[in-house]
């Protein structure tokens, strides 16, 4: 009898252990995520949308800015998923790698700015925890920010000739079956 009495206060203490943490998210993170995502759009409508697309055609024309500072701000300022559509400020061929770096930077920007990506914020905050016993979370979330930026200009370039690579490949296919 006592395994049965055991199994319900485990079942049961299960969810009162999810209501602990429900709490702690309505009370810490929520209003936290709120607040970060409302100066963020206050942001863009007081500065323009023109003058932050315009910007953001500017600096694709570098490579380096193209797979760290435009993943950066697009997933800081329009979050995950919506991120994704700065692609639009790149030449088709440079498309696939600028996704692949900025799908690359949505869990590594989450630890200082949690909104961008709030799902994967309770990932972060699971490693941080055990983080925390050994060193300070700022620390390991500004680690996670600049060897995301690093790993994003990586993907990028790699992913940018392949690319090129492959649509070289299919022109001269064409021009072979043409012939």
């Amino acid at each position: 009898m006592d395994f049965f009495i055991n199994l319900a206060d485990g079942f049961i203490g299960m969810f009162q252990e999810g209501a602990e943490v429900f709490m702690g998210f309505i009370t810490g993170i929520i209003p936290l995520l709120i607040v970060l995502i409302t100066v963020v759009n206050a942001f863009i409508k007081i500065v323009g949308e023109e003058r932050i697309f315009g910007f953001m055609r500017a600096i694709a024309k570098f490579t380096i800015f193209r797979y760290t500072l435009i993943p950066l701000f697009s997933v800081f300022f329009l979050t995950n998923p919506m991120c994704y559509t700065f692609g639009k400020f790149l030449p088709e061929k440079q498309k696939p790698a600028f996704y692949d770096s900025a799908v690359s930077f949505v869990h590594p920007i989450t630890g200082l700015f949690p909104h961008a990506n709030a799902a994967e914020l309770f990932i972060f905050l699971g490693i941080a925890q055990g983080f925390a016993q050994v060193g300070n979370q700022s620390e390991l979330a500004l680690w996670y920010l600049v060897v995301g930026l690093i790993v994003c200009l990586v993907r990028g370039i790699v992913t940018e000739k392949i690319t090129e690579f492959q649509m070289k490949r299919q022109e001269a296919a064409k021009r072979g079956a043409a012939a």
